[in-house]
């Protein structure tokens, strides 16, 4: 649970320009006017996202992190979970139409993300404090003809045909369904009724739902004869040109089930130079100054790799916690080369649950050829002796001798052995 915020993290005069200057902005109504009401007062703002799964990922970090970027500042969040949308499916960004989920997944997928975001934002009683909602708590019970006599008659057929999402779609190949081309108008009702029943009035988002966002605002307007703001942030995209948030094994899930703490920190370690002086201003809670300092020891000395570290570190501890963190970075070092003989249990247990394992008794540990071809470690035990002749086989960092076992270099909090073969090759044996 994120604790109380006590101290601001950026003055709410300033918030909009911080923004900007870190490049989180992409589009937004009256910028001047936007700008002037949030130096007025605290905003209600939200940032919808549609739970297709129990857990978000990297790709749904950013919104998050604006969403806590605001409280900071002490405006009032409501992240908002699609749980009627979510079973529609937004067309935005989208080349063809989802697979729609069931009502029972979906609250399901909810109650887990729940949980998730009580790490990047402060639902503790206060001014600030973050409201999840549920857009199937005031959709569910609305009937077809009250939608249409409600919503529709707000808003035309020529403005949703003139939405780039809407139009993208309509010349693709496979074409735009009724159901899609209803996600506009539901979205555009959440704003509604965050307008009229919590005083939200900004949404932000990914500048491909600015379409969806401006419907909102329409519909805000027209209905309740109240004015709203909008603005996105840039889609997050690398400089290769592959896609944000993934990797050769799928999605970097924020669930340390799904993808643990050492793959979610390794994610940020592995950011090439060029996305992290993007990046870095964009994921980072410090302050530009501290921002732009930073980055620039980073450029004196790239293959240090210092911008990366750092904002590995920060959301590694936001996402999963300090402990978490310090055991992935320790884990981090120990598979990079480092001494594991003074790692934590902690540590250990996460590089075992990163590399080939096997369960083997103190007996198993006296064979040591036969148990490095056992184990995968060595392809033979002809080629396990020979790495040992050449010292190309390492047990707890330390080179293993000709004549030694695989217990003569200790056993690590009597339960681990960690061997190594060549600069990148491990394995470990688990004591049964």
């Amino acid at each position: 649970m994120v604790s109380p915020c006590k101290t601001l993290y950026v003055t709410s005069s300033g918030l909009f320009s911080d923004l900007s200057a870190r490049g989180l902005i992409h589009d937004s109504t009256d910028a001047a006017a936007l700008s002037l009401r949030l130096d007025t007062g605290p905003i209600g703002i939200y940032v919808g996202f549609d739970p297709t799964a129990d857990s978000l990922h990297v790709g749904h970090l950013l919104g998050q992190l604006t969403l806590r970027r605001f409280q900071l500042a002490g405006h009032r969040p409501f992240p908002l979970a699609g749980g009627a949308t979510g079973m529609v499916g937004d067309p935005s960004g989208k080349s063809e139409e989802r697979n729609l989920l069931d009502r029972e997944t979906l609250e399901h997928n909810v109650s887990h993300i729940k949980n998730q975001l009580s790490r990047l934002l402060d639902f503790s009683p206060g001014k600030s404090a973050a409201t999840l909602v549920n857009n199937a708590d005031w959709t569910a019970g609305i009937s077809a003809l009250d939608f249409l006599r409600d919503v529709g008659k707000y808003i035309t057929v020529n403005q949703m045909m003139a939405k780039e999402s809407v139009k993208n779609r309509l010349n693709s190949e496979n074409g735009l369904s009724y159901t899609e081309f209803s996600y506009m108008l539901l979205q555009a009702n959440d704003f509604r009724h965050l307008c009229a029943n919590h005083d939200v009035e900004l949404q932000m988002g990914g500048s491909d739902q600015w379409g969806n966002i401006t419907a909102g605002i329409d519909l805000i307007r027209k209905s309740l004869s109240r004015s709203a703001f909008g603005a996105t942030w840039p889609l997050v995209t690398k400089s290769d040109g592959t896609k944000f948030g993934k990797t050769a094994d799928g999605a970097v899930w924020l669930d340390a089930q799904r993808t643990s703490p050492y793959q979610f920190r390794q994610f940020w370690m592995q950011m090439a130079d060029a996305d992290v002086v993007k990046y870095l201003p964009q994921f980072s809670l410090a302050s530009m100054n501290e921002v732009s300092s930073l980055l620039e020891t980073h450029l004196s000395d790239p293959g240090k790799r210092i911008a990366q570290r750092s904002l590995a570190t920060e959301l590694t501890v936001l996402v999963h916690g300090a402990e978490a963190a310090r055991d992935a970075e320790a884990a981090a070092e120990i598979l990079f080369g480092g001494d594991p003989n003074g790692a934590t249990r902690e540590a250990l247990q996460a590089v075992a649950s990163e590399v080939p394992n096997s369960v083997v008794t103190r007996e198993d540990l006296e064979d040591v050829f036969g148990l490095l071809a056992r184990s995968g470690i060595a392809s033979s035990t002809s080629d396990a002796r020979r790495s040992v002749e050449q010292g190309g086989i390492k047990v707890n960092g330390q080179t293993l001798e000709k004549g030694e076992t695989l217990a003569s270099k200790g056993i690590l909090h009597d339960r681990w052995v960690l061997v190594r073969k060549g600069k990148t090759t491990y394995h470990v044996l688990t004591l049964a």
